[in-house]
C-alpha cells in the first residue's frame, strides 16, 4: 500500500507498470482497477488557464494511507496505490492516479471508486483556478 503527493509531472501508467512489477507478486491478482484524473481546461462555464492543488502536509498524506488502510479492510484487495499531483498543473495534465488490485473485478472496482470518491469528498486540498479574468479558489467539486 503507497501513497504519495508529488509536486511534478508524472505519468500514470508508467507509475503503475513500476509499482506493479516492484510490488505485486506475479499470479497472484486477476483483476487491477484503475482511475486517472486530468486537469479540464473548464469549470463552471469558464476557461481555465492553469490550476494550483495545494495541501496541508503530513495530515494529506496520512489521510491518503487512512483511506487506503480502509480499502483493504473493507474489500478482499492484494494492494493499492494513490499518487496525487500539488502544486501547478495545466490541461491534460494527470492530477491523481488511484490503482487496486486484487483476485477478483468487483472488489478491485469498488475499493478504487471508494478511493476516487474519498480523496474527493474528504482529502485535505485546495484548488486555486487561473482564469482570464483573475484567480478563484474551487469552493465544490463537481459531481462525479
Amino acid at each position: 500500500m503507497t501513497s504519495e503527493i508529488r509536486s511534478r509531472h508524472f505519468n500514470p501508467w508508467e507509475e503503475v507498470q513500476r509499482y506493479q512489477s516492484d510490488h505485486i507478486d506475479a499470479g497472484k491478482y486477476g483483476a487491477t482497477a484503475s482511475f486517472i484524473g486530468s486537469m479540464r481546461d473548464f469549470n463552471e462555464g469558464d476557461a481555465v488557464k492553469t490550476m494550483t492543488l495545494e495541501h496541508y502536509p503530513g495530515m494529506t498524506e496520512n489521510y491518503l494511507d487512512k483511506i487506503c488502510t480502509e480499502a483493504r479492510q473493507r474489500w478482499d484487495i492484494i494492494d493499492c496505490l494513490i499518487i496525487h499531483r500539488v502544486g501547478e498543473v495545466r490541461p491534460d495534465d494527470p492530477i491523481v492516479v488511484t490503482v487496486v488490485w486484487s483476485a477478483h473485478r468487483a472488489a478491485a472496482f469498488d475499493a478504487c471508486r471508494y478511493l476516487m470518491e474519498e480523496l474527493k469528498s474528504r482529502a485535505p486540498f485546495w484548488k486555486k483556478e487561473s482564469l482570464a479574468s483573475g484567480e478563484r479558489w474551487v469552493e465544490k467539486n463537481s459531481p462525479g
